[in-house]
């Protein structure tokens, strides 16, 4: 189960990622400061996607199971 965690975590920490990345350039107060705030949203968004990629691979091992 733990490969397919982390393939599940390289594709939502991506997206999440990416969305708060969106966030900042989209926010006019963020945008202002976007270059010091990127890597933290960044890195903000590879690490809410873990308990995604936990949740979602055990859904999908659980219906593989099945």
């Amino acid at each position: 189960m733990f490969r397919l965690t982390m393939m599940m975590w390289s594709i939502a920490g991506t997206v999440f990622a990416g969305v708060a990345i969106m966030i900042v350039l989209a926010v006019p107060a963020l945008a202002g400061h976007a270059m010091s705030y990127i890597p933290y949203a960044a890195i903000g968004g590879f690490i809410a996607a873990i308990p995604v990629a936990v949740i979602v691979a055990r859904q999908l091992n659980r219906a593989r199971a099945h």
